[in-house]
């Protein structure tokens, strides 16, 4: 099957849409039409500048410039879920919090999956490990975000229930217990929809690119599957590590409720 190669002008075309939708904002006066401008103009620049590298990376399979590259990933990751976060732990737990939970989960799936399931020659072969560890992590980073954000925002909202709860003699864990939960089950919707409604009402992103790119639909949808439970897998791991060491951080050595550590 022939790929259809596309051309600047067909891009234009659908940059068109993306212009009008702006000036629609703009004329109804929602304040959104520099950021969609500003996150179209990104989204150009940003796959444009992997292209290059994945091309440059393919080119020749070595595990220093996969690692180097799923780092710089991860740390971009990293900053995008501190900053979607209303209230959030400040200093270096703020942005630790998210990368380390997302790299204990992410890292360690997507090796899984490389050596186990797929069975790459050699596990680092950049076509594969890159595109999963990018799913992996673009997913986990929309859980974890979610379920920080809920836990933060609640005990801030909550603080007098907690303390209250602390007062009558339950320990930090009891006492913030029911927040917790609920910020793991917010981080899990996202992919609990994703995959309740796959194949009925979405085809899902890598099996429609698959498709187009001429693999066979059932081949394609192979694929899909393992990702779906690769990222799902993930995102519950790492909403649960994330959410644990978050509520462990709102309290002290003396299990004192801290939200001054919140900024």
């Amino acid at each position: 099957m022939n790929i259809i190669s596309l051309s600047p002008f067909d891009l234009s075309m659908a940059a068109i849409l993306v212009l009008a939708l702006a000036f629609i904002t703009l004329i109804l006066k929602l304040d959104l039409a520099s950021r969609i401008v500003i996150a179209a103009i990104r989204t150009v620049v940003q796959l444009l500048l992997i292209g290059l590298v994945l091309k440059a990376l393919f080119a020749q399979v070595n595990l220093f410039y996969v690692a180097a590259l799923s780092i710089f990933m991860l740390l971009v990751a990293g900053r995008e879920v501190m900053a979607r976060q209303q209230r959030r732990f400040g200093g270096l737990w703020g942005y630790g919090l998210g990368t380390l939970s997302m790299f204990i989960s992410s890292f360690t799936l997507t090796i899984y999956a490389l050596i186990v399931v797929v069975s790459t020659d050699p596990w680092y072969t950049p076509q594969y490990a890159i595109p999963l560890l990018g799913m992996m992590l673009g997913n986990t980073m929309t859980g974890v975000s979610l379920a920080l954000d809920k836990l933060t925002t609640t005990a801030w909202q909550q603080r007098a229930v907690i303390e209250a709860r602390l007062i009558l003699g339950q320990d930090w864990r009891t006492a913030i217990g029911d927040i917790t939960r609920d910020s793991v089950r917010i981080g899990m919707i996202p992919m609990i929809n994703a995959m309740a409604a796959a194949g009925i009402v979405s085809l899902p992103g890598m099996m429609t690119g698959q498709i187009l790119s001429g693999t066979e639909p059932l081949e394609a949808v192979k694929y899909q599957i393992l990702i779906m439970f690769l990222i799902t897998a993930g995102t519950g791991f790492s909403a649960i590590i994330a959410t644990w060491i978050g509520a462990r951080r709102l309290f002290d050595d003396r299990q004192r409720l801290r939200l001054e550590r919140l900024s």
